[in-house]
Formats: C-alpha cells, sequence, structure tokens
C-alpha cells in the first residue's frame, strides 16, 4: 500500500506523464518504481495502483523502450522485477537523450531534407530561409546539448548552479570578460 504522500505524488506525475506525452499509467508506474526502495514485480505494481495486470506490463514494456527501467532477476523468484536508476542524474540524461532521439534528430533529418530543395518561388524562397534558420538553431541547441552531457555530473552540477552569474563572465556588452579581472581590466 503507497501512503499518502506516495499516492499524491504517483497521481501527480501521472498526470505530469500525459502532459509529457506519455501515458498517464505509465508514468504512475514509474512513480512507483521511482520511490520503491526495492525492485517491484508487475503483482506489486498492479497492487500499488489498483491498474490491470495488461496496463502495467505495457507499461513496463514502453518503460524499458525509453531505457527508463531496468530488469533485476531475484534468486529463487521467476517473475521478473524492475527497478529504476539511483542516480537521479542518470535518469535526467537518459530521458533527455531519449527525447532528443525520438523528437529532435527526427526533425533536423526533415530539415536537412528540406534544405536540399530548390525553391521555386517568392513563398518557397521565404519558407527554405526559414528553415534553414529552424535548422541552425536546432544544430546549435543540439551540440550545445551534446557538449553538456559529454560533461561529468558534478562539473554540470556547478555549471547549472552558476546560473545568472554566467552574465557576469559575458558582461553586459556582450563581450567575454577574462577571468579573474574585473570590468575595468584591472
Amino acid at each position: 500500500m503507497l501512503s499518502n504522500l506516495q499516492q499524491e505524488f504517483v497521481l501527480h506525475f501521472g498526470e505530469m506523464g500525459s502532459r509529457w506525452g506519455i501515458n498517464r499509467t505509465v508514468g504512475q508506474i514509474y512513480a512507483v518504481l521511482f520511490l520503491s526502495e526495492d525492485a517491484l514485480n508487475a503483482d506489486e505494481i498492479v497492487e500499488a495502483l489498483g491498474v490491470s495486470r495488461s496496463n502495467v506490463s505495457m507499461g513496463l514494456k514502453e518503460l524499458q523502450a525509453w531505457q527508463l527501467v531496468r530488469l533485476k532477476h531475484i534468486t529463487g523468484d521467476r517473475r521478473d522485477y524492475f527497478t529504476t536508476p539511483d542516480d537521479l542524474w542518470e535518469i535526467v540524461r537518459t530521458l533527455v537523450d531519449q527525447r532528443k532521439q525520438r523528437e529532435i534528430d527526427p526533425t533536423l533529418s526533415k530539415l536537412r531534407e528540406l534544405q536540399m530543395q530548390r525553391p521555386t518561388g517568392k513563398a518557397d524562397a521565404h519558407a527554405h530561409a526559414k528553415i534553414e534558420e529552424l535548422h541552425e538553431l536546432i544544430e546549435l541547441l543540439t551540440g550545445w546539448y551534446d557538449d553538456m552531457n559529454k560533461l561529468e555530473t558534478e562539473r554540470l552540477v556547478q555549471l547549472l548552479k552558476l546560473g545568472s552569474k554566467l552574465q557576469n563572465i559575458i558582461g553586459k556588452t556582450g563581450k567575454i570578460i577574462p577571468l579573474g579581472r574585473n570590468k575595468k581590466g584591472a
């Protein structure tokens, strides 16, 4: 049985899941696994959520396809058990990587394909220019993502904590100010 705290989290995660483009039950399954101290089998998830076994099975397959859950076997038990990674950053990196593969990469491919077409008129020329602009922006963002993804978690956390302090490094003029010097160069 889930505590009130757990139930609220699971229900909210299901609601958010549907806003993020996944089935509500899949979001709830993930939330139950995320909060659980131990790996759970499908029957335990069914009991925790009060949903059908087939819903849980389908949800677990979807979560496995997203590489967000891990299959675990327990000696002497023939059932499959499931768990989430312990490292929250690993979960976030996996989720972002999967979304990039499923959403961004196909869009980049399509934009490249469209850029190869010759505009046939004024409207096409305008559309072509917009497509090129969008392609450049997405390439810039994915390049940044690739750079950030290479960072060790500790360094990434440090970078994220810098926040508005980065503005001081760049300065109000937009020029990069060398570290160790103030704005007047002293």
